[in-house]
């Protein structure tokens, strides 16, 4: 048997990660949203990162005419 890779939406991961942060207990978020806990807790850890470092995406540059 292979294990079914699950894709969640960036709205789903932050809604997530919020309500474990306000509840402190990831646990029972896990058990309601039935996440595997090592998932939540990659994505707390990604989000301490990114916040720490404050780490952005890219902006596109607006294109300028020069001539």
């Amino acid at each position: 048997m292979s294990k079914q890779k699950r894709e969640y939406t960036m709205e789903f991961k932050q809604k997530a990660v919020e309500l474990s942060h306000a509840r402190g207990n990831a646990a029972e978020v896990c058990r309601e949203l039935g996440l595997n806990p090592s998932v939540l807790g990659r994505w707390r850890r990604e989000t301490r990162i990114v916040r720490a470092n404050r780490l952005f995406a890219k902006r596109k540059r607006k294109f300028r005419v020069t001539t």
